[in-house]
């Protein structure tokens, strides 16, 4: 049966009285609780003066939450002020205080939100916001490591001082590095000599407007772009009809640089636009390398740029059969009881076995031991990464050095079971490649849109908060699932239930915290 509804009514008429207070199951509020807000807040004051003059900032919840609401949504600026308008959930998640339905900033805000966010002040926040949901994860009988701290040093004040038992490994630590793309289009030589000769040439019209020379210098951008563009449409191209190509780019580009140099003499490159000032600079750089590669017949030289718009962006080396070489930052990060942490991020290419002393420093400093084993692939299996785990008492994955041993019948049982420790070993693995699936399909570090370095590098480090807060999200609803469960167990049973049922329940209450990763690292 279906039944015609109502005419649209006036927006006036709309009741919205009925919605009441907030759901505080709303993912939102939920998401609001597990950031450590005041430490946000003490990360983000220091970019200010607190003796500076005009207006004030937006506070740290709002720049924040913002960026967090923009990367979970997977939109753009603008359309991210436009939800945050729209949802009330998304305006108490930044921190006010009413409903309102004008815009609480700008889009353009969002910019200097990223910049004032650094690559170590998000890891710091990143760091607690863990330790926060670790802490909110753990049961009763389970002791914070800082309650701990606090009893040992109230205990030498009063002068009962207790023997430090010394701390074991525990723990497991993944490690591994990727590649996060810029958004720039594939670069060619010819395409990056093709771009600055047209930029050049709309410096040079700038110029001559203001300078009021009588005869405007002679750039030949028909002939240039008509050449070029014989060779874009050739399906096929050789090496010699390449070169020659790239030699013709090259003398365009060097008959327009000598024109802007005597420009300047005359009018001061102010006039330019400061975007066209800082091209300007990159175009000398990009013709210094490609000039050096045409003379030398290489292909490569440090410090390559690859893009006029963004040159910070370096080719990075992979080895892999969909994208052999990616142009973008090189990471590397760890995987500590189901949290990502972001260890290092570069924009040249590096060897990410370098970082591994660090970045298990870095497991120490957060849960006060070092890690039982740790789970690389075989590029990080160096000698000096082996002696060091061996100081440690850290197991290394992978197989020894040396010949492998032959098998008989004395060492068959052994062989067997270093086998499956192998195996199980590549298995541990598998989840940080999941984190960075994640990391790249649900979010947006496919193709990382922004276009500074800075900002790039807040983007990057945003979407790594943003998972582990996706994972504290998630154990919250299972949690609350569970407990809603084991409410209604109670109901059905009564308190007297069996003495069966009532020894098995702390057994599996211990097996779901483990599972879900709710147990503390440092025993």
């Amino acid at each position: 049966m279906y039944r015609k509804g109502e005419d649209q009514i006036p927006i006036e008429a709309f009741d919205f009285s009925g919605a009441g207070s907030l759901n505080p199951k709303n993912r939102w509020v939920v998401l609001s609780h597990l950031i450590p807000w005041e430490e946000v807040e003490a990360e983000y004051r220091q970019n200010f003066s607190s003796e500076g003059l005009g207006a004030p900032s937006k506070p740290a919840r709002m720049a924040l939450g913002s960026l967090l609401i923009k990367e979970r949504l997977g939109c753009s600026d603008e359309e991210a002020v436009e939800q945050i308008c729209e949802n009330p959930y998304l305006q108490y998640f930044i921190g006010l205080s009413r409903y309102q339905r004008d815009a609480p900033f700008d889009s353009s805000m969002l910019v200097h939100f990223r910049k004032r966010f650094s690559l170590e002040m998000l890891a710091r926040i990143n760091e607690r916001t863990v330790e926060k949901m670790r802490e909110l994860g753990r049961g009763k009988d389970d002791e914070p490591p800082r309650s701990r701290r606090f009893k040992r040093e109230s205990s030498e004040v009063s002068g009962a001082v207790e023997p430090a038992a010394p701390k074991q490994n525990a723990g497991k630590q993944v490690m591994d590095a990727t590649c996060v793309p810029a958004d720039i289009t594939y670069p060619t030589d010819l395409k990056l000599l093709n771009t600055a000769r047209r930029k050049t040439e709309e410096m040079i019209d700038r110029l001559y407007e203001v300078s009021g020379q009588i005869r405007k210098p002679r750039t030949y951008r028909m002939k240039a772009h008509r050449l070029w563009l014989e060779l874009a449409k050739s399906k096929k191209v050789s090496s010699p009809q390449l070169r020659k190509a790239i030699g013709q780019q090259l003398r365009f580009l060097k008959r327009n640089l000598k024109p802007i140099e005597h420009l300047s003499e005359r009018v001061s490159l102010k006039v330019l636009k400061r975007v066209q000032y800082r091209e300007l600079l990159v175009i000398h750089e990009v013709y210094r390398q490609q000039g050096w590669m045409y003379q030398n017949r290489a292909c490569r030289i440090e410090g390559r740029i690859v893009s006029i718009f963004q040159p910070h962006v370096r080719p990075i080396v992979r080895g892999k059969v969909s994208a052999p070489t990616e142009f973008g930052a090189k990471l590397s990060a760890s995987l500590c009881g189901g949290f990502v942490f972001l260890d290092h991020l570069n924009w040249n290419a590096f060897n990410e076995s370098s970082h591994l002393i660090q970045q298990v420093e870095a497991f120490k400093r957060r849960f006060g031991c070092y890690p039982e084993s740790v789970h690389v692939d075989k590029i990080y299996r160096t000698q000096e990464n082996r002696a060091f785990c061996k100081s440690k008492g850290i197991r290394l994955s992978g197989p020894p050095l040396g010949r492998p041993v032959q098998q008989t019948k004395q060492n068959q049982v052994e062989l067997k079971q270093q086998k499956k420790i192998a195996r199980q070993d590549e298995l541990e693995r598998i989840p940080i490649e999941g984190k960075f699936g994640q990391a790249k399909r649900r979010f947006s570090l496919n193709r990382v849109m922004t276009k500074r370095a800075n900002t790039s590098e807040c983007a990057i480090a945003i979407v790594f908060l943003l998972i582990n807060l996706e994972k504290g999200l998630a154990l919250f609803f299972v949690c609350l699932a569970f407990l809603t469960q084991c409410l209604r167990m109670k109901v059905k049973f009564g308190e007297n239930s069996s003495e069966d049922r009532q020894k098995r329940f702390p057994i599996q209450l211990a097996r779901w915290r483990k599972h879900h990763g709710l147990i503390t690292i440092a025993a």
